[in-house]
């Protein structure tokens, strides 16, 4: 069975990646004045699960509605960069973007709480947190800007590369130079703690910085790594499980307000399966390019056990109470209560 949802995968994205792969054909039957046009922007790869997810989106939106919604998407950030999207989304030059949460904590502190390092066990606490009291409390801090979450879309836990020697105790990241992604005061202050110096970077630009040892090493999901091809740069790969790295599908919640109802209603249905559809893909994807990365041999793979993940869990507990100052005392109480509480359920160390 798991054989053929990974050959669907693979199967899915040859697909969405041949042919004029970054916007839907109209369909002849639909007249220009009567179609509204989507522009969905993103930054990664179309075989990530983000990637291929908005991809099923665009089609699944054609279909029921009979051409009369295009989703025009632009992957790898064809249309805007990192730093740009908000920005573009706010001004209308793109109705949806799917920026990882980890870019929202500039402008939105609460969402810095999704960075926090061991916070959440797995991806199932992950859910749990999202469609509970603390997704309504980060979900209201967007609406209370202009913008709408349409929904959460998983990429996977995050991993250490580097270039210059095996990561086991938090310890061995002293001296190095790590990529960060833009935005993010609790990945800056991870690191640094721990010995580190950071760059804030575009995740486009990593690859090139990586390749000319601008930076040493830098964090992100197998999916990432594989796809972005940073193993031919990276000598050492540590999986750790750390942090989260997840997504949000947002539009501007005046624009979404003026569809019609009944186009509201579509998205909002074809969203939520496609949603389920990407959490599944997610962890299929993962877990194949993690079986195509342990076959490489030019990256050394650590695992960390359990006692050492322990270590590295204690290692940043100061961060919760440096940001829970900063951001929110009542909401990194959730986010403790919300950790005990999977760790009980799971009988997990972190």
């Amino acid at each position: 069975m798991k054989k053929m949802v990974l050959c669907s995968l693979l199967l899915m994205f040859i697909i969405s990646a041949s042919g004029c792969s970054n916007r839907v054909w109209d369909r002849e039957q639909v007249s220009p004045e009567q179609k509204i046009v989507i522009k969905f922007s993103h930054v990664v790869a179309e075989n990530t699960p983000k990637g291929m997810a908005a991809q099923r989106f665009a089609r699944e939106v054609q279909e029921r509605t009979d051409g009369r919604v295009e989703v025009q998407v632009f992957p790898n950030s064809s249309l805007y960069a990192d730093g740009e999207e908000m920005q573009a989304l706010q001004d209308g030059a793109v109705q949806i973007i799917a920026p990882a949460t980890s870019k929202l904590g500039g402008l939105f502190p609460y969402w810095q709480v999704m960075d926090l390092p061991f916070a959440f066990q797995d991806t199932n606490a992950v859910h749990q947190a999202l469609d509970g009291s603390i997704g309504q409390e980060l979900t209201e801090s967007l609406e209370n800007q202009g913008f709408i979450a349409l929904a959460f879309w998983d990429n996977g836990f995050k991993q250490l590369t580097n270039n210059m020697r095996p990561i086991v105790t938090p310890g061995d990241l002293q001296g190095l130079r790590f990529r960060v992604m833009m935005n993010s005061s609790v990945l800056q202050e991870q690191f640094r703690m721990l010995g580190a110096r950071t760059i804030p970077l575009p995740f486009n630009d990593v690859y090139r910085y990586l390749e000319k040892n601008q930076l040493i090493g830098q964090e992100n999901t197998i999916s990432n790594i594989y796809s972005k091809k940073f193993y031919q740069v990276q000598k050492y790969m540590t999986i750790t499980n750390h942090g989260y790295l997840g997504y949000v599908v947002l539009a501007n919640k005046d624009y979404w307000d003026s569809l019609p109802q009944d186009i509201q209603d579509i998205l909002n249905e074809v969203i939520a399966e496609v949603t389920v559809w990407e959490h599944e893909a997610a962890a299929e994807l993962n877990e194949l390019y993690f079986n195509a990365l342990q076959e490489k041999d030019n990256v050394e793979i650590a695992i960390l056990t359990p006692e050492e993940r322990k270590l590295w869990d204690e290692a940043f507990r100061p961060l919760y109470n440096y940001f829970g100052r900063r951001v929110s005392v009542d909401l990194m109480h959730e986010i403790l209560q919300q950790k005990e509480q999977s760790k009980l359920t799971t009988g997990g160390e972190t």
